[in-house]
């Protein structure tokens, strides 16, 4: 019977760590591409999303709150599905919600690997190690055009950090005195 009880013991981290029921703890992701895209170069134009979070009826929005977060892109596999988010170069939260085809964009392999693998797939952003999220800007109702995308052209920055799996206590910019908050398009920017 002891040794029965050690064996528990010994087992009950691994057992913990593949429980559905086991919470996992908030982490920084450095180097995280950010784009944004709204309602102009949504493929196709408008707001539809890929994924039903929230109860939104598979329409982006947010208003960057931790109970309405702003809707994300990635590619598949790269977060959960309805996964929330936390982007410091925002002060905002923001969902998995849609499939970004940017984030998968196929990438030419080098030469040598195009000569040895000649029917090999090509490399993603995410196949490549790199974490890549676009961000929804803007209206689910109107399209805000050329300005818009001049816009999230602005708003694009070099590479930022994310938090995943983050508290909902951290701080949220919703004041519209930046051009970057609610909405993130404007006519402002």
């Amino acid at each position: 019977m002891a040794f029965i009880f050690q064996v528990a013991l010994l087992l009950q981290p691994l057992l913990a760590i593949s429980s559905p029921l086991t919470e996992r703890a908030c982490s920084t992701i450095s180097v995280v591409t950010h784009t944004f895209y709204g309602y102009p170069d949504n493929d196709p134009p408008g707001p539809a999303t890929a994924y039903n979070c929230g109860g939104r009826n598979f329409v982006a929005g947010g208003s960057g709150t931790y109970s309405n977060p702003l809707t994300f892109a990635s590619a598949p596999g790269e977060f959960s599905t309805c996964e929330v988010i936390y982007v410091p170069y925002l002060k905002k939260y923001a969902r998995f919600e849609d499939y970004c085809a940017q984030c998968s964009q196929s990438i030419p392999l080098s030469k040598d690997v195009i000569q040895t693998r000649l029917t090999q797939k090509l490399a993603t952003d995410w196949r490549s190690g790199k974490y890549h999220i676009d961000l929804w800007t803007g209206s689910s109702t109107v399209n805000g055009g050329q300005n818009q995308i001049n816009c999230e052209n602005a708003l694009t920055p070099n590479a930022q950090s994310i938090v995943r799996q983050p508290p909902s206590t951290l701080p949220v910019d919703c004041t519209s005195s930046r051009p970057d908050t609610i909405p993130l398009f404007s006519k402002i920017c």
